[in-house]
């Protein structure tokens, strides 16, 4: 649950940061850069700090700091993509209907798969919740269809041949192109 956590606060504060513009694409790719070279040094030696944050954050049995580089990857794709608003309400959906959907699929109390890893509840849960909160910055049926589409991506598990396709990347592709679709047949 940490992880989760720790990925909410992450995308919550990218958000925000893109939102009032004091991280632009430039500024992102930069970090990604950074994080790929540490993340090969970490490969090779533990790094005071960052190694402390992979062993309590990282998925285990994964190349060290992918799941945040590639989150950070999916937000420069945003913000590249997407206006302003709708770039950080993509990134918002990511942070939180990725993080509160595990969460209340394996912790609930009530289960209906959708697959080997996926519930209906925790999906339902990370709709809401991504709606809620795209909601202050994009109008509201922006925010539902994002949210919808978004969390409809995360549930799949897309795969491109054997490898599974990071859903750090697919929801906020997936969540602002709906609400670019909505924004321009209003």
């Amino acid at each position: 649950m940490s992880r989760q956590v720790f990925h909410l606060l992450m995308g919550i504060a990218i958000a925000f940061f893109v939102y009032i513009q004091m991280l632009s694409p430039l500024s992102m790719f930069v970090i990604i850069v950074l994080g790929i070279l540490i993340s090969l040094l970490c490969t090779k030696k533990r790094v005071p700090i960052v190694s402390w944050f992979l062993d309590k954050f990282e998925r285990k049995n994964q190349h060290p700091g992918k799941g945040a580089i590639f989150f950070f990857l999916g937000s420069l794709i945003a913000m590249a993509l997407f206006p302003r608003d709708i770039a950080s309400a993509s990134i918002l959906i990511l942070a939180v209907g990725d993080s509160v959907s595990p969460i209340v699929g394996i912790h609930g109390c009530v289960k209906h798969p959708l697959n080997s890893k996926k519930f209906l509840e925790g999906t339902t849960a990370g709709f809401v919740s991504s709606f809620i909160v795209a909601m202050m910055v994009v109008n509201s049926l922006e925010a539902l269809f994002g949210s919808f589409i978004g969390m409809t991506i995360e549930a799949l598990d897309l795969k491109a041949g054997v490898r599974k396709i990071d859903d750090n990347l697919t929801i906020p592709m997936t969540a602002g192109l709906a609400m670019i679709i909505i924004r321009l047949l209003l």
